[in-house]
């Protein structure tokens, strides 16, 4: 005989189902960011002596100049392999990253091959593009983000406002929230944006990606309270 009391699921059921599965979802991925949230104000130092893998985002022009004179005190030691990411357009920024390493292996008197490595990226929106075609760029951007991210796996990301880099930490930060890697964002605010921060940094602080974000001026640490004033560094 068929127990007639047996609790079986009806159509109507599953709808309810699948809401709380969303939402069980959703809660845990809000759960998450806090805790990134969180753990990025607190200090990002490690005291493993192994070296830590560094992405290093080029741009064009005064990004680059500024970023290598900030490369030049990195401890070179630390933060190795680094991986120099520019935009597919722009090929000099790369060529003077090479010159960079060279001078290292030149000056050091060790041999430094295979510590740095050099990548180009999509552009998600070139100059004068319009907004319509850059959605298909954007994605196509996005995806090859992916691809260089889960390639180079770094465990530090630094960057100094070329638009190149918001995918990267884009990318960088849902790995963080999905558990797969971790890595500490480190963005320095041009030395050119006085009174606001540029379109990367803004959205690096706003969508709080970034663990660090540095500005040298201090009428920008008045705006953004969040961010870290060094003075000038060039």
């Amino acid at each position: 005989m068929v127990n007639s009391n047996c609790c079986c699921l009806s159509n109507n059921d599953f709808p309810i189902i699948f809401l709380l599965l969303v939402v069980g979802i959703i809660t845990i991925i809000i759960v998450r960011v806090i805790y990134i949230i969180y753990r990025r104000s607190k200090l990002l130092y490690t005291r493993s002596t192994k070296p830590l893998s560094t992405l290093i985002v080029l741009g064009s022009g005064g990004h680059t100049a500024e970023m290598l004179y900030l490369l030049a005190v990195l401890q070179k030691e630390r933060f190795k392999p680094r991986y120099y990411v520019a935009a597919a357009t722009d090929n000099m920024s790369l060529q003077k990253a090479r010159v960079l390493e060279d001078s290292l292996v030149d000056k050091a008197g060790i041999d430094l091959v295979g510590t740095a490595h050099f990548m180009q990226i999509y552009r998600s929106r070139e100059v004068g593009q319009s907004y319509i075609t850059s959605i298909g760029t954007t994605l196509i951007a996005i995806a090859h983000a992916l691809w260089l991210m889960v390639k180079m796996r770094p465990q530090v990301i630094l960057c100094n406002g070329p638009g190149t880099c918001i995918p990267l930490c884009a990318i960088a930060f849902l790995l963080k929230v999905f558990g797969i890697r971790w890595s500490s964002i480190f963005y320095v605010e041009s030395i050119a944006r006085v009174r606001r921060l540029s379109l990367s940094g803004f959205l690096l602080y706003k969508l709080h990606m970034a663990d660090q974000l540095f500005v040298q001026w201090p009428q920008l640490k008045m705006k953004y309270p969040r961010a870290n004033y060094v003075g000038r560094l060039m």
